[in-house]
């Protein structure tokens, strides 16, 4: 696989950071591959630092499956100490993470939110401002340390101030925590209803895509079982709200 000329130039090009290149490159690579194949050239992806393509590319399989490849941790001698720190699970942190990035370092939003945790740059100066970070400036936010810290930070404040659900607080990522308290019911939901009920089919799917990503990545860091319907929990009344102020753009 190695010796493909098209792998050659994918990996001679990403080395350049010429990303767009590389991945037409890629694709050209792996268009006409079987299952182990694709296995074959996902492994030499994450080997390269390109977890995206290694992840695309190790969905891409029907019959023959290496959810190591398809749900790939990187990063975890970083991310770890944080996210033990802000108390989250870290199976849900990654299950965000791949949703959003597919751990690709230099990923930069339309609207501006960059890095693995795609962090809008007013947000992060307001963590910054909340956990006393007075040399924060925002290059640093491209930073693997500072991204964690900031990043992590966010999510377990989104988390507390919404009753401590993985479910609301994926929405809340995605769309604001404005809008995923507007969306609760006047009574309490189960968290599969409220998933269901949510109106804008990009949060729609990115809460599912989130919270699937999470149970795949609970078994592979070897968590105690739960099932789907466990983590998606009940969703309390609108009334039961916990209003603290946080910005509505991560």
């Amino acid at each position: 696989m190695l010796a493909q000329p098209a792998v050659q130039r994918t990996l001679a090009l990403y080395r350049m950071d010429l990303r767009t290149d590389a991945a037409r490159e890629w694709a050209w690579a792996a268009r006409k591959l079987d299952d182990q194949q694709l296995l074959v050239a996902a492994e030499i992806a994450r080997r390269n630092g390109m977890y995206d393509h290694a992840i695309n590319t190790a969905d891409r399989t029907v019959q023959i499956h290496d959810f190591s490849l398809r749900y790939l941790a990187p990063y975890r001698d970083v991310l770890q100490g944080y996210i033990r720190k802000n108390e989250l699970e870290e199976a849900w942190v990654y299950g965000l993470i791949r949703q959003e990035s597919r751990f690709v370092y230099q990923a930069k939003s339309p609207v501006g939110a960059t890095g693995l945790m795609q962090i809008m740059p007013a947000t992060a100066r307001w963590i910054a401002q909340k956990i006393g970070m007075k040399s924060y400036r925002q290059a640093l936010v491209n930073q693997l340390d500072t991204h964690f810290k900031l990043g992590t930070y966010y999510m377990k404040t989104v988390l507390s101030s919404l009753d401590n659900s993985p479910v609301l607080a994926s929405a809340a990522y995605n769309a604001g925590p404005a809008r995923a308290r507007k969306w609760r019911g006047e009574s309490a939901l189960e968290g599969a209803v409220y998933a269901e009920n949510i109106p804008f089919d990009e949060t729609r799917n990115y809460v599912k895509k989130v919270m699937s990503n999470t149970m795949y990545y609970s078994q592979l860091f070897g968590q105690p079982p739960r099932s789907l319907k466990q983590r998606l929990g009940v969703i309390t009344a609108k009334n039961a709200v916990n209003q603290q102020a946080i910005p509505d753009e991560r």
